[in-house]
Parts: C-alpha cells; sequence; structure tokens
C-alpha cells in the first residue's frame, strides 16, 4: 500500500512539474531546414499568369479551404503546395480540354499575414514584409507595453501541416503564419 501512495505521489509531482515547465526552446527546430521550399496556404495572395490567355491570367487569393477559383478550371487546391507544384497542377488541369500545352507561372504577390499578441501595444494581423524578425514584428504591433518582457516570446509555426509552439529570442526570423505571443514579465 505504501508503494502505492508513493508511486501516485511522484506520479501526481511530475504532472505538477510538467505543468509549470516553460516552453522548450524552438530555436533549433524552427531553424534545422532553413531552406524549405515555401509551401502556400490560407491567405497568400498569387499572381498566375498563363502565357497567352490574359483572361487567365490574374491575382487570385488562397481561400480558408487552401485553394483558388480560376475561370474554366474552377477551384484549384493550393495550400501545401509550393508555386511550382501549382504551375504543374494548374497547367494540368488546363492541359485537359482547354489549352494543348499550356504555360504557367505563379508567384506569391503577397504572403499571408503573421499574428502578434500579448504585451504588445496593439496586438493583431500585421502583412509579412520579407526578411523580418520578431523584433521587428514587436516594432510593427507598436513595441512593448510597460508589463511586457524584453527576453524571449513564445512562437507558433505550421511546418509540414504541424503546429509546433516553443520559446525563441527576438532575433529570430518571423515566417508568413507566424503567431507570437509576447509575455508579461514576473516583476
Amino acid at each position: 500500500m505504501r508503494s502505492v501512495l508513493n508511486f501516485l505521489g511522484a506520479v501526481l509531482l511530475t504532472i505538477g512539474l510538467a505543468a509549470c515547465a516553460s516552453v522548450p526552446d524552438a530555436t533549433a527546430y524552427f531553424n534545422s531546414t532553413p531552406n524549405r521550399p515555401y509551401t502556400l496556404a490560407s491567405g497568400d495572395r498569387l499572381r498566375v499568369l498563363v502565357f497567352g490567355q490574359d483572361q487567365l491570367s490574374n491575382s487570385y487569393d488562397v481561400d480558408s479551404t487552401g485553394s483558388i477559383e480560376m475561370p474554366l478550371i474552377g477551384s484549384v487546391h493550393a495550400k501545401g503546395l509550393t508555386t511550382h507544384g501549382l504551375e504543374r497542377v494548374i497547367a494540368d488541369k488546363l492541359r485537359d480540354g482547354y489549352i494543348r500545352d499550356p504555360k504557367v507561372a505563379v508567384e506569391v504577390q503577397a504572403y499571408r499575414p503573421f499574428f502578434i499578441l500579448g504585451e504588445v501595444t496593439t496586438a493583431g494581423q500585421y502583412p509579412y514584409i520579407n526578411g523580418m524578425t520578431v523584433e521587428n514584428a514587436i516594432a510593427v504591433a507598436g513595441g512593448y507595453t510597460p508589463r511586457a518582457s524584453h527576453g524571449a516570446v513564445i512562437m507558433t509555426r505550421i511546418i509540414d501541416g504541424r503546429s509546433y509552439t516553443g520559446t525563441v529570442p527576438t532575433t529570430e526570423p518571423v515566417h508568413p503564419g507566424d503567431s507570437i505571443s509576447v509575455r508579461e514579465r514576473l516583476f
């Protein structure tokens, strides 16, 4: 009986300590594959050029389902694809009864926004700017509040369709779609 109580006490202590543990440092994981190709997701704005077909060349927003709506071919799934992958999908759909040998180019016209919350002056959604760091993102959000911790922040990033959250320094690069949370300082 005593060993069962000791075991239960150890389990409860472990659970309690785990609940108090801080978010692990995610910098190494977030930067483990820095040369990954950019994958499309909801919120991206794309410029699609179909050479010789002005009525199909236009800007398209990736909607909440991860698709774009194009004339003739309708809905085209874009989420999770690279721009090159989307070019192939669009060309294949156009080749299927519309255009004999379509030449398609896709480029990101505007990246999906990033989000910042917590102890910043104006939390919210902001347009992504290439080369932005967490420090720049905090400045875009109006800077720190008087109660903000100026150290590391908590960042959530989607990698290969899975959400990862961890503590990162303010020098960490921001990617489109990242969520940044500036914590309140303890004292």
